[in-house]
């Protein structure tokens, strides 16, 4: 699906990731600081004072992000936001991941949770640098969480073919989702129309055209 894809990618640290990127110069990784904050909350018990601190900056870069989207801003001011007020954060946050590296174990929450937020350092800081780019990828999380709770409730959903269908599906819920679309009003009049038409009419039946034509109907 991504083979021919470029432009950067919003993910967590899998190594699957990297890997993937690793020859494909076209392609960079952004990463999710929501989950460098919850290893960090997991490790609050074995290392109150470190992780409530961590915890804290994270908030702070958090708090930056909620007055750019109260503002509407756009990526340009979001890139200059960022550059002026969440590079300090970022930098006092890098710094003392390195200080603190050597004094936990490796195995330890704190050591795990610090190891793996400076294996994401570039990655990490490229929200700072790209004002399309959120600071975590919570969107997508929220977004495909019912994949999860899906497969686990749904009969036949380990069927081979079902991740396919399913994706399928999914996609197009939440493309009218976002679009303001109610998604049994557009399947209702998709699934009966799609009988009748050609295959060279079918693209007529995406979400984003499906809304259209209702608009042009309706003006």
């Amino acid at each position: 699906m991504l083979e021919d894809f470029a432009g950067t990618i919003q993910c967590d640290g899998y190594a699957a990731y990297s890997s993937f990127t690793q020859d494909r110069d076209k392609i960079e990784l952004a990463g999710c600081w929501a989950h460098v904050r919850r290893k960090f909350f997991e490790a609050k018990e074995e290392a109150p004072v470190l992780a409530g601190w961590l915890l804290h900056q994270i908030a702070a870069l958090y708090r930056i992000e909620a007055k750019l989207r109260d503002g509407r801003a756009g990526p340009r001011l979001r890139q200059a936001v960022r550059a002026a007020q969440s590079e300090m954060i970022l930098c006092r946050i890098k710094k003392v991941l390195r200080l603190k590296l050597t004094q936990y174990l490796p195995r330890s929450r704190m050591g795990l949770a610090i190891a793996y937020a400076l294996s994401q350092g570039e990655e990490l800081e490229r929200f700072r640098d790209e004002g399309r780019v959120q600071i975590d990828n919570n969107l997508v999380e929220n977004a495909i969480r019912p994949t999860a709770v899906g497969k686990k409730n749904w009969l036949f959903i380990g069927h081979p073919h079902a991740g396919q269908r399913s994706a399928i599906l999914y996609t197009l819920i939440e493309s009218c989702k976002r679009r303001g679309i109610n998604p049994q009003e557009y399947l209702r009049d998709v699934l009966a129309r799609l009988p009748t038409m050609k295959i060279t009419q079918v693209d007529q039946l995406t979400p984003a055209n499906w809304l259209a034509a209702r608009q042009a109907t309706a003006a």
